[in-house]
């Protein structure tokens, strides 16, 4: 059987990777997640991510810490990559080539993020992370999820996060709807 989906952005929020715990990586819930990625890539299907960082940073309140919110932001951006960074040891552990391209130049550790360049990359099969959200403060990782699945010409964007859609702001902290609350094909 052909898979429904051709190309697909899997948007994973930060505290998933917690598994059980209050803070940080649960290596258990990294496993899981490459292993699930890779059976999805074995089909024929190509597959973006993109990673919160809400296990490491999530912002705070420039009130109570000083932080303005764009430090915070940058903070949070780089929370991604450090996740961006264990998906891609797991993935590499079981198999699954993958690259991750970074909105914010570091070359050291990830690639810079060129829309091109990460198509091609879908196109080898490879599991493309895209990390460091759009590179901008006062944007979501829902809003780069959107974004990227957009720009890499995504099916579908799948969302794997605690909350119930996709939030203009942070719904853990604010009582919001969501601007859309089902999963969309992306054309």
């Amino acid at each position: 059987m052909l898979p429904k989906f051709s190309r697909v952005l899997l948007k994973l929020s930060g505290e998933s990777l917690m598994g059980d715990r209050h803070y940080g990586i649960d290596p258990k819930m990294l496993e899981q997640y490459a292993n699930e990625i890779k059976q999805v890539t074995n089909v024929g299907v190509q597959v973006a991510v993109v990673i919160g960082g809400g296990n490491i940073y999530r912002g705070m309140n420039e009130h109570e810490t000083g932080i303005e919110r764009a430090q915070g932001d940058y903070m949070g951006m780089l929370a991604t990559v450090i996740n961006g960074m264990a998906l891609q040891a797991a993935l590499d552990k079981a198999g699954v080539s993958t690259r991750l391209q970074s909105a914010i130049k570091m070359e050291q550790v990830a690639e810079p993020y060129i829309r091109r360049r990460a198509m091609r990359h879908l196109e080898k099969g490879r599991v493309v992370i895209f990390g460091a959200g759009t590179g901008n403060p006062y944007f979501t990782t829902d809003t780069a999820g959107s974004l990227r699945a957009i720009e890499i010409k995504a099916d579908v964007i799948l969302k794997g996060t605690r909350v119930d859609g996709i939030y203009s702001a942070d719904p853990e902290k604010t009582l919001l709807q969501p601007v859309t609350k089902h999963c969309h094909s992306t054309r």
